[in-house]
């Protein structure tokens, strides 16, 4: 019998892990993970960056646990001696329709508690001279860090605190007895008296398992990215973003140098025809009906058909990707990049076309499920760890309950 199981090995699930167990010392509790090892999915396939969180509305579980998770993640790195850089980034403008844009994402920056600067086109060059622009934004709280090592980490530190972890076990049935959860594998059956649902592209359905409708779907956007090849390297210091459009979902293709020294471009936003579909190719009969036939998705799709078209073309036609990066740096030409990694998106989509755009915690009696959670979700995890430490049962009542 458990206290706490906690569904899903990423970098949100070892987090949580770690903060109930510092909160309740006692409690006996499990990390399920359905992959051979920790970190194989979101976390382990994104771009390394400690996000700073200048882009998300004020007040939200976004702009609150990002900022508070730079600082808390950098402070975590430090202490454990990770690899990691706070080199900072520049959000740039290179249309003159842009600019209004800049200027309210510098206030937005500022509204939620930023250093953030104001640079002319002069300005951007000092900090990365081959950046093409009409004016910029410099972030100095934005860093890079491998993941995947954090993650590490935190399975060293909850193992440490004598929690049990288990891969390969797939959760496949869920039910209750009395007040005690089932949960049925393929490598077991686990009882425990409080699920944490942190399942990434498979939350909506754990959450399903339980009875609970998180009122809305995942779709899973599969996120595509080149590599500059080791003798252009130097055309990226740091991070260069563009511009987000604030009227679609996703940041644009960037510049990331990483913590190894490679320098990757992307990504661009395509739908994913499996919701572990890191390769056009990929596809799954079930993902892809539950997407086709869910109305969410198709005005979703109506709102965004030229953006979503021009990312399709993305896709397909390296030509149109580098026209994309040479927005921001016009000396790169096709003969400079190589395909690399793709990454895929857990995108909370609701039945009205709206994509979630805030972490999204559902709880139940028993169970509480994380059912959205996409970038800056790496950044802010010890910070959500916190936050779903705080609104899980004590174990002392979970005990009562159970013998009532």
């Amino acid at each position: 019998m458990y206290d706490y199981a906690v569904i899903g090995g990423g970098i949100v699930g070892l987090a949580a892990a770690i903060a109930v167990s510092k909160r309740y010392p006692a409690a006996r509790i499990v990390v399920l993970e359905k992959e051979q090892t920790w970190a194989s999915h979101q976390t382990g396939n994104n771009s390394g960056v400690i996000h700073s969180g200048i882009y998300y509305k004020p007040g939200s579980y976004k702009a609150q646990f990002c900022r508070e998770g730079n600082r808390s993640m950098v402070e975590f790195c430090q202490q454990h001696n990770i690899a990691h850089e706070v080199c900072g980034k520049v959000i740039v403008a290179t249309e003159h329709h842009e600019l209004l844009m800049l200027e309210n994402l510098y206030q937005r920056g500022l509204a939620n508690g930023l250093q953030v600067k104001q640079l002319h086109a002069e300005q951007v060059k000092e900090i990365e001279p081959h950046v093409q622009c009409l004016a910029g934004l410099r972030v100095p709280s934005t860093g890079i860090v491998d993941y995947k090592q954090v993650c590490q980490k935190y399975v060293e530190i909850f193992q440490a605190q004598s929690g049990e972890l288990r891969l390969n076990t797939q959760v496949k049935k869920i039910s209750t007895r009395s007040d005690t959860t089932i949960l049925e594998t393929n490598n077991g059956i686990f009882e425990t008296r409080f699920v944490i649902n942190c399942a990434g592209l498979h939350s909506d359905r754990i959450a399903q398992l339980t009875n609970i409708n998180p009122e809305a779907k995942i779709v899973p956007f599969r996120g595509e990215y080149y590599e500059l090849k080791p003798e252009k390297r130097y055309l990226v210091k740091s991070l260069i973003y563009p511009v987000p459009n604030p009227a679609f979902p996703f940041l644009g293709v960037h510049f990331t140098r990483m913590i190894d020294g490679t320098v990757h471009a992307g990504p661009n936003a395509v739908l994913s025809f499996k919701r572990e579909g890191y390769h056009k190719t990929d596809f799954n009969l079930r993902d892809f009906a539950e997407v086709m036939t869910y109305f969410g998705f198709w005005k979703l799709a109506a709102k965004h058909a030229a953006e979503g078209l021009q990312e399709i073309v993305r896709s397909y036609s390296k030509t149109a990707f580098v026209r994309s990066l040479q927005r921001l740096i016009p000396e790169v030409t096709e003969d400079d990049v190589i395909p690399t990694h793709a990454g895929v998106r857990a995108q909370a989509l609701r039945s009205d076309g709206q994509l979630v755009d805030d972490f999204l915690l559902v709880s139940s009696q028993n169970a509480l499920h994380v059912c959205n959670a996409p970038s800056p979700a790496a950044t802010s995890s010890l910070e959500i760890g916190k936050e779903i430490a705080s609104q899980v049962p004590e174990r002392s009542r979970l005990q009562v309950a159970l013998t009532v």
